[in-house]
């Protein structure tokens, strides 16, 4: 399959005048939403059409003030409750998006629009034709993706709720997608919508290898979903192999229109090809499995997904299974709205960056100023400016995004932290720095995120030496007991010392770098770091909660600091060995 590439022509010619296409599209925002109820209640009885498109945008940053998600919902519960004059968007709202929760705690409702899906599908062509030209793949190849449907329901107003990716695989946007590319896609759609993870898991699996010898790339929407697949392949290879060789489907897929749409696709015996996985699998066994996606899929180019922010941890895992196959990060966006492109394929996930696209949405970006000058920390000690449009921004700046989007949301406030590494034409090149919120916070101190990442990982180093690994982490900060104190929790693989893992607890306490944390401890008004060991499958079953509660596997990440009572009464069940830092005295 080569993609067309007009659409990199039409991408270059929008970054090449970027700052005059972002205030056309305010402009064709602002148009297509004149009147609705929050808008005029800062622009009265203003009249847009006597106003230029930069006399608009002027206005506009001028009277509209800086929103987030909690100004914003009181107007979009009034959507679900079934208000139907136009309150964020004239053309009428049928279905809320859900986000995951996982990052800040709670399911957020976002609206969705058929622009929604129309971005959606537009964004991936674009990354199509950037990876084409790098990795070209073949003609009448097959695409093993790890893609996942959610559950869906209707709120009080009869509006439909549910994943930002579910909807868009319910949308017409993905069947032309798929009608396009009938030949590329393993799974069939019931398998992708068939509502238990497990079950599309097995299938995804079983369809992969089905195809192996026609499978040019592996992708989900994020890197988790993609180690948690090939984490469950480990024990399931037995049972996928001896449906191959019988042409026959697990009794553990139920879903009947699942197991049909499967039977359909595998049903002729074929002996030789699972003899031959069964061989490979054999083998991988003896490697702990390094290298099993270039063995089993051995004309597969590329693994592609999101591998940045919070899926930065499982990156050692993912090029672990990967061999020496590249890793290619996939396109930046949020629930709210797709953002920028990936224009350079060959780049490792941990040096990406990211072309703005501005006919997305209108984008503006807050300077942020560390107070803490110490580089090494993203702690959240921020001085803000006033925000600046695209063409304002300045090389080496960190800005937190601003949003104003066709479906809704005015000068919102995203929370991600970025830097400007670059321009392509003039668009602003972006790095994904971290998500502003707060994640670990006793009194002074201030850790978010990529804090904790950067810890964490110098803490599991010790981990290898003794040919152990880290399979997944959350944390907790403890305000109840006094002094209050951090505790991580690690599910582990592999046996490993009790000695050792005490020196893990240690070095991560001392780690951290924010000076109020510092500062804390060595006052003890901040108790020592506390390590927690849970049983194998602990986090499986926090998926298995959130899952539970609507989120879908293709958008799950593990939450890394919670304090939602029903996870932490996993974790401490789960807890079978706890250790405290023996750092600052």
């Amino acid at each position: 399959m080569e993609p067309s590439f007009d659409i990199i022509a039409w991408f270059d010619n929008v970054s090449e005048k970027a700052g005059l296409v972002q205030t056309e599209t305010l402009r064709r925002i602002l148009e297509l939403n004149w009147g609705v109820e929050y808008l005029k209640r800062w622009f009265g009885d203003i009249k847009i059409q006597d106003l230029d498109a930069c006399a608009l945008e002027s206005l506009y940053t001028s009277l509209v003030p800086l929103a987030s998600h909690a100004d914003l919902e009181p107007y979009i519960h009034r959507i679900a409750d079934g208000y139907t004059s136009p309150l964020l968007t004239k053309q009428p709202i049928t279905t809320l998006s859900l986000s995951s929760g996982t990052t800040e705690g709670r399911q957020k409702f976002v609206p969705f629009t058929p622009h929604s899906s129309q971005t959606t599908l537009q964004i991936f062509s674009l990354a199509a034709a950037y990876r084409s030209r790098v990795y070209p793949i073949k003609e009448g190849g097959k695409i093993l993706e790890f893609i996942y449907g959610s559950k869906q329901f209707k709120t009080k107003g009869g509006l439909t709720v549910g994943t930002a990716t579910t909807h868009y695989y319910a949308s017409e946007e993905f069947k032309i997608k798929q009608e396009k590319t009938k030949s590329f896609t393993c799974s069939p759609p019931e398998v992708i919508s068939g509502g238990d993870y497990k079950q599309s898991t097995y299938c995804h699996l079983l369809l992969g290898l089905f195809f192996s010898d026609q499978v040019e790339f592996i992708t989900s929407t994020f890197a988790y979903s993609i180690v948690q697949a090939f984490t469950a392949f480990e024990e399931l290879w037995k049972e996928i192999c001896n449906d191959i060789k019988e042409g026959t489907l697990s009794s553990r897929i139920t879903v009947p229109k699942m197991r049909k749409a499967v039977l359909d696709i595998v049903s002729t015996p074929n002996p030789f090809l699972a003899s031959r996985i069964e061989e490979s699998c054999k083998n991988l066994e003896i490697l702990d499995w390094f290298g099993l996606i270039p063995k089993l899929w051995p004309k597969a180019k590329y693994v592609y997904s999101i591998m940045t922010g919070s899926m930065q941890p499982y990156l050692k895992k993912l090029r672990h299974y990967a061999g020496g196959l590249p890793l290619v990060s996939a396109d930046y966006g949020s629930t709210e709205s797709w953002i920028g492109v990936n224009i350079d394929p060959s780049l490792p996930p941990e040096n990406v960056t990211f072309a703005v696209i501005p006919t997305f949405s209108y984008f503006e970006f807050m300077p942020l100023y560390r107070q803490n000058q110490d580089c090494s920390s993203a702690n959240d000690d921020f001085i803000e400016d006033e925000p600046v449009p695209l063409s304002k921004v300045k090389v080496g700046q960190e800005y937190e995004i601003v949003l104003t989007t066709f479906t809704g949301l005015y000068r919102y406030r995203l929370g991600d932290v970025v830097e400007v590494a670059g321009f392509y034409k003039g668009t602003p090149k972006l790095n994904f720095i971290c998500r502003r919120k707060l994640i670990l916070t006793v009194n002074i101190d201030k850790n978010t995120e990529k804090d904790l990442q950067l810890v964490v990982e110098r803490g599991s180093q010790l981990l290898s030496k003794a040919r152990a690994e880290l399979v997944d982490f959350t944390s907790h900060a403890d305000v109840v007991n006094q002094p209050g104190h951090y505790i991580i929790y690690w599910e582990i693989k592999g046996e490993v010392e009790e000695g050792v893992l005490g020196e893990c607890c240690r070095e991560m306490d001392e780690s951290f770098v924010d000076h109020g944390y510092v500062v804390s401890r060595k006052a003890h008004s901040i108790g020592p770091l506390e390590l927690c060991i849970v049983e194998k499958g602990t986090f499986k079953k926090i998926l298995d909660y959130f899952i539970g509660n609507g989120a879908a596997l293709s958008q799950f990440k593990t939450p890394r600091c919670t304090s939602n009572q029903v996870l932490l009464r996993i974790l401490n069940v789960c807890t079978i060995k706890r250790f405290l830092s023996t750092a600052y005295g």
